[in-house]
C-alpha cells in the first residue's frame, strides 16, 4: 500500500518558491508566455495570463464535430487551413487567444506560424458555462477589432449557433440558428451546419 510523503497540513501552501521564478500577473512578456510548456490553455492579454477551464467531454465532442465538418468542406474546395485549439492566435501586438476552431484561407499562409498565428480568417468557440460572456461579448469585441472576417458563436445552452461577419470595425448579425435550420457562412459560401446535429452530437 502506498503512502502519501508529506502530511495533509503540509500541502495547504502553494510551492511558492517555483511561483516566485515567474513573473507577476501584470508583467509578463510575449516572449515569457510563448516559452511556457503546459497542457493547460492559457491566453494572454498586455502582461497578464488567463488560464482556461479545462474543455468538458461535451464541450469537446462539440469541437469535434464541428471540426470534421469545417475541415471536410476547407479541404474538398481547396481553400486553406483548420485547426483547433491548443493553437495561439496573434490578434495584435500583446493579445493572444486560443479559439476553439480556426480558418486560414489560403491566401494568407504567410500568417502561419510555428508559435502562433497572424490573426485567422474565421474562428469558432463554443460558449463555456463557467463566464458565457467571455465568449458572447469579449471575444466578439477583441476578433472584431483584430479584424477576423467571420466568427461563430456555438452555444450548447441555447442549442444556437450565432453567426457574425465583420462590417468596418464590428460584427453585423447574420443569423441566429436553432434546431431545425443550418448555419450557414458568408466568408465560405456553401458551407452549411445542421444545428441539431451538432448538439445531438453531444449528448451521444
Amino acid at each position: 500500500m502506498a503512502f502519501p510523503t508529506t502530511k495533509p497540513e503540509e500541502t495547504l501552501e502553494p510551492t511558492w518558491e517555483i511561483a516566485q521564478l515567474f513573473p507577476a500577473q501584470g508583467h509578463w512578456s510575449a516572449e515569457e508566455y510563448l516559452a511556457l510548456d503546459t497542457n493547460h490553455l492559457i491566453e494572454f492579454s498586455h502582461g497578464q495570463l488567463e488560464v482556461l477551464p479545462m474543455p468538458t467531454f461535451s464541450h469537446q465532442r462539440l469541437v469535434a464535430f464541428l471540426y470534421r465538418q469545417l475541415l471536410r468542406f476547407v479541404e474538398e474546395h481547396s481553400l486553406g487551413v483548420v485547426m483547433f485549439a491548443p493553437l495561439r492566435i496573434r490578434l495584435w501586438g500583446g493579445k493572444y487567444r486560443e479559439p476553439d476552431l480556426v480558418f486560414m484561407a489560403a491566401e494568407h499562409a504567410d500568417r502561419l506560424g510555428e508559435q502562433f498565428w497572424e490573426g485567422a480568417d474565421l474562428v469558432m468557440e463554443v460558449v463555456s458555462p463557467d463566464d458565457p460572456q467571455r465568449d458572447n461579448v469579449t471575444k466578439r469585441r477583441e476578433y472584431a477589432q483584430a479584424g477576423i472576417p467571420e466568427y461563430w458563436i456555438v452555444d450548447p445552452a441555447a442549442a444556437s449557433i450565432t453567426v457574425l461577419t465583420l462590417h468596418g470595425q464590428e460584427y453585423a448579425l447574420h443569423g441566429e440558428f436553432v434546431a431545425g435550420e443550418e448555419a450557414s457562412s458568408v466568408l465560405l459560401k456553401g458551407l452549411r451546419v445542421d444545428v441539431e446535429n451538432v448538439f445531438s452530437e453531444a449528448r451521444k
